[in-house]
């Protein structure tokens, strides 16, 4: 499953961190595999700001999972410090622990200036230098580390000092560009579909038919990601699903971003016919209803797209007088496809 740590208009942001730590245990508990964190920046829908922070709460709540980020918004940050704070996680959950690596900003141009030359060590040319950082990356985190050049002398760098395993690393986009890199490398990619919605299986036929094998990889690789709420009926299930479709609404259509809606909330906003028209729209690409439905649409979905894995973004809503620090909807979409 993928978590964007929602932020409702009821919650703080701890109360969205303990909903996510509650979320995970029930993920865990269920025999789901994989549990994986964004990394969007000011968005006041979206606690998740830095994944290596939340993959260790999380993974330290939990027992079995593979924790991951979905994923490094790698140019934002120094190849360096992505590949010592992965390999310090796994060292601390051996086997347990996924990389996946995009290339976007996550957020608005402001926040990511702040982001990329508040420290003075990343530049906008990191986008350009993007393969060239995911190999410095792949390379640091390995035991016998990298030989940097300085003046004459070879320096070794190592992300840790004595690795005896590193993480999964994945390749993560929502276009042709890092399709034709992850099988350029031999990584395993992931198309985000969940939120493009159109140009999956261009991405998909792109990366299968490019790809090269690689020590790590023998064959493609790759997994789909799907927006899902499933409640008991139909008729809860879309209640449900009208706060985040909203907010999504919200981001396509340039208006301000806010906490998350209660279905209370959402359900007396008035829309006109044109957005109207791009919720139902959005609504179609999902898995909204119940059970069985959800069930089968997953299933043609995979069967569609020809992927490993699954891998739902539960984003159901809540109900006024929810808990503030849970997120029962989203549990129970777990435990009902479970």
């Amino acid at each position: 499953m993928l978590d964007l740590v929602p932020v409702r208009s009821d919650q703080t942001t701890a109360d969205a961190v303990s909903a996510t730590l509650s979320l995970a245990r029930t993920a865990d508990e269920l025999g789901y595999r994989r549990y994986w964190l964004a990394e969007h920046h000011n968005m006041p829908a979206v606690a998740a700001t830095n994944p290596p922070v939340l993959i260790g709460l999380v993974a330290g709540a939990t027992s079995g999972i593979r924790v991951g980020s979905g994923g490094v918004m790698l140019p934002n940050h120094a190849p360096l410090v992505v590949a010592e704070q992965f390999a310090l996680l796994e060292a601390a959950f051996p086997g347990r622990i996924d990389l996946g690596i995009g290339r976007a900003p996550g957020s608005d141009p402001v926040t990511s200036y702040a982001l990329r030359h508040g420290a003075g060590g990343v530049s906008d040319e990191a986008v350009n230098r993007f393969p060239e950082y995911v190999d410095n990356v792949l390379a640091m985190m390995e035991p016998s580390g990298v030989g940097l050049g300085i003046q004459g002398r070879t320096y070794p760098l190592r992300a840790t000092p004595r690795a005896t395993s590193v993480p999964a690393i994945w390749l993560l986009g929502s276009s042709d560009y890092s399709a034709r890199l992850a099988a350029e490398k031999g990584m395993p990619y992931v198309f985000a579909h969940h939120f493009s919605g159109s140009g999956t299986a261009e991405a998909l036929a792109l990366y299968r038919d490019s790809f090269r094998p690689s020590p790590e990889l023998a064959q493609p690789q790759t997994f789909l990601t799907v927006n899902a709420v499933v409640a008991e009926t139909e008729e809860e299930a879309a209640r449900l699903a009208l706060p985040q479709l909203q907010a999504m609404l919200a981001l396509r259509t340039g208006q301000e971003l806010l906490p998350q809606r209660l279905v209370e909330e959402a359900e007396k906003v008035e829309l006109p016919q044109a957005h109207l028209e791009l919720l139902e729209t959005m609504a179609e690409r999902w898995v909204i209803g119940a059970p069985d439905r959800a069930r089968a649409r997953i299933e043609e979905l995979a069967a569609t797209y020809g992927v490993d894995e699954v891998m739902v973004h539960p984003v159901a809503g809540a109900f006024t007088g929810t808990e503030p620090g849970a997120s029962p909807a989203r549990e129970h979409t777990l435990r009902l496809l479970a």
